[in-house]
Formats: C-alpha cells, structure tokens, sequence
C-alpha cells in the first residue's frame, strides 16, 4: 500500500499524492492523479480540483502548532 500525503500550500490548494480515492457528493468516483490538488478557496472553476483561480485572492497560512 502506497503511502498517502496531504500538503496545505501557503495561499493554495492542498497537494494530495498517493494511490487516493475521490468520491462527490453521491459517491461517485473522481478520476485523480498521482498528485492532485485540491482548491481550498472556492474560485476554482473546476472545482474539487484547483485551477489556480486563487492566485491574488486567497490567503491562508497553516501551520502545525
């Protein structure tokens, strides 16, 4: 089994990478990549994926505490 990683980019999407299951609302599956990023912002015009739409108009900066 591949190991899965989660990534919160500064200002950006999260970068999921690993062998991922991405189901919608109704369970249906949601093709993916090996790395695939998901938006946070809600500008995405291809939404759950990011498609940089963010860029200039979101900020978020996480960090572990």
């Amino acid at each position: 089994m591949s190991e899965i990683r989660i990534k919160v980019n500064d200002n950006g999407p999260l970068l999921v990478t690993g062998n991922i299951e991405l189901l919608d609302g109704e369970g249906n599956r949601i093709e993916t990549k090996r790395a695939t990023y998901l938006c946070r912002c809600g500008l995405s015009q291809n939404k759950p994926f990011c498609d940089g739409s963010h860029t200039g108009k979101f900020e978020s900066l996480v960090r572990a505490k």
